[in-house]
């Protein structure tokens, strides 16, 4: 047991830092937890034995309903709903039809079966959130004609259908079901029961999360956890789309108005971050490099096709008639990377009873590389030539969590008598640049600044800047002044330390901002900040 508990703390550890590696270079950070387990596997360095694909499988379908549930939460509608129909024809219509196109390519130029065809179309049909929104995020690539958006909304919500296809393909090859209406029921009760219980679910959660007082901090984040269980669990029991209900739970909170919401951002945030490190680096330990050497051809030859012959006849099928600009249509092509999903949904075909004469596992697994490998690091670079990068926007802006990622910081000026400002219009004062005046609270009133605004004493200004972003460059420390401290007793104009700056006192719970006419007394909490001289 101790010794289990020390290797899991090493790998998270070594996929953090791995994070801070991969980000600088430039490769997906997915790929680096991936390759990492390939690593600590049987083939790889330290051994360790693992080929449990039933135990993988239900730890991985856990993890993903905490990423598809997140998916939904940090999709910010006001921004999606512009490209909304053209997403969700992608997700839905994109992924059948890139599904039927690798399943009719490894029918008749690879030879496979007809269902074992149509199961590795099935387990590929989709894109991975994940590895979108990492390229997304950490490259700050803001695409024109609100691209990124739609990039967000379709490989979000494209999971659900593709697990969808793979149940069906599933039961039909181990005779579960053999008829029309069997399977027309099917179609029908995944989604069916997955809109449903998302939408009663939703309205459930969000009643609670706005009248119920859960008295200790943190429970509201337990809450929703239990909230996107349930939201997978209820309408599978009835046959329905978990995962369906669970991203449109996500959407639906993610999009109101709930309190605390910014602490169940952060919350969600490290979750989903543990849970792609543990998938990844799951799915990573799970395979087994010796066996690839017999799948590779395969395996390339279909990540060629789907690259390059159907998701574009997909994605262009959809665009074109919507009149969506050739370029546009390139870059969503090209942005169609395959992820953990697709490696799970994979998974869910080996413990099947369903027989396949090919390691379909592997395959999924190669062809996972290969998109995340060369698809995403060139994302960027593909998206620069084609001249689809919109450097005057940010892409945080389409995320929920955008005001904490952007870190927007508001400070707060008091205006007392005697300032320089008191007694002016905001036009004619000048602000510190890159700041403008954000509200002002004068008495009970908040009143939006104008030009015209008149400054009068007493009011209160809060101002919004941008924080400073290299860390590196600052370092707080802090110490309490006792008696015998050489501060004790003076003004920081008296004091003058050299190479550091008083950035704040903490006196008796109250935060003082420091000024040459301050007085240093004993039991305050000195905050400083060192300069390299």
């Amino acid at each position: 047991m101790t010794t289990a508990l020390l290797i899991v703390a090493l790998v998270i550890i070594v996929c953090i830092l791995c994070n801070k590696i991969t980000s600088k270079l430039g490769i997906p950070m997915l790929l680096a937890f991936i390759l990492l387990g390939m690593v600590f596997g049987s083939d790889g360095i330290f051994k360790i034995p693992f080929e449990d694909f039933k135990f993988a499988e239900q730890v991985c379908s856990v993890a993903l309903i905490f990423i598809i549930f997140y998916g939904g939460f940090g999709t910010k509608w006001h921004e999606a709903k512009r490209v909304a129909a053209q997403s969700l024809l992608l997700s839905s219509v994109g992924v059948l039809l890139t599904a039927l196109f690798t399943g009719l390519f490894c029918r008749f130029a690879l030879r496979f079966d007809w269902l074992e065809s149509l199961l590795i179309g099935s387990v590929l049909g989709s894109t991975d959130a994940a590895s979108v929104f990492y390229i997304l995020r950490s490259k700050k690539l803001n695409l024109k004609y609100g691209t990124a958006s739609m990039l967000e909304l379709e490989s979000g919500s494209n999971d659900p259908w593709a697990y969808m296809l793979t149940v069906i393909i599933l039961s039909i090859m181990d005779g579960q079901s053999s008829g029309a209406g069997e399977i027309i029921y099917m179609v029908f009760a995944q989604v069916f029961f997955g809109v449903l219980f998302g939408l009663m679910i939703a309205a459930g959660a969000l009643w609670a999360l706005k009248h119920v007082h859960f008295g200790t901090t943190g429970f509201d984040a337990i809450f929703v956890v239990a909230v996107a269980l349930l939201s997978y669990a209820l309408p599978a029991l009835l046959g329905g789309n978990g995962y369906f209900s669970a991203y449109l739970v996500g959407i639906i909170l993610g999009n109101k108005e709930i309190p605390g919401k910014a602490s169940l951002v952060h919350f969600f945030d490290g979750i989903t971050g543990l849970m792609q490190i543990m998938i990844f680096f799951l799915l990573g330990l799970l395979a087994f490099p010796s066996q690839i050497p017999h799948i590779l051809l395969p395996s390339i030859a279909i990540a060629i096709f789907l690259t390059l012959v159907a998701r574009p006849a997909a994605i262009m099928g959809i665009l074109a008639p919507m009149r969506a600009r050739m370029r546009q249509q390139l870059v969503v092509s090209w942005a169609g990377l395959r992820g953990a999903t697709s490696i799970v949904f994979a998974i869910m075909a080996m413990v099947s009873s369903a027989e396949t004469r090919n390691d379909v596992f592997h395959i999924t697994f190669c062809v996972v590389l290969f998109s995340i490998g060369i698809q995403g690091s060139l994302l960027p670079w593909v998206s620069k030539k084609l001249n689809m990068i919109d450097n005057r926007g940010n892409v945080l802006r389409t995320f929920n969590d955008y005001t904490e990622e952007s870190q927007l910081q508001f400070i707060r000026l008091t205006m007392r008598e005697g300032h320089l400002w008191v007694g002016k219009k905001i036009r004619n004062i000048q602000l510190p640049p890159e700041t403008r005046i954000a509200v002002i609270l004068r008495g009970k009133e908040k009143l939006v600044p104008r030009g015209s605004t008149e400054i009068m004493a007493g009011d209160v200004l809060v101002v919004s800047a941008l924080s400073y972003e290299d860390e590196d460059a600052v370092e707080l420390t802090e110490f309490t002044v006792d008696d015998s401290h050489a501060w004790r007793g003076r003004t920081l104009s008296e004091i003058a330390p050299a190479n550091q700056i008083v950035v704040l006192i903490k006196r008796r719970g109250r935060v003082v901002i420091p000024s040459g006419s301050v007085k240093i007394r004993r039991n305050d909490i000195v905050v400083v900040t060192t300069a390299q001289s």
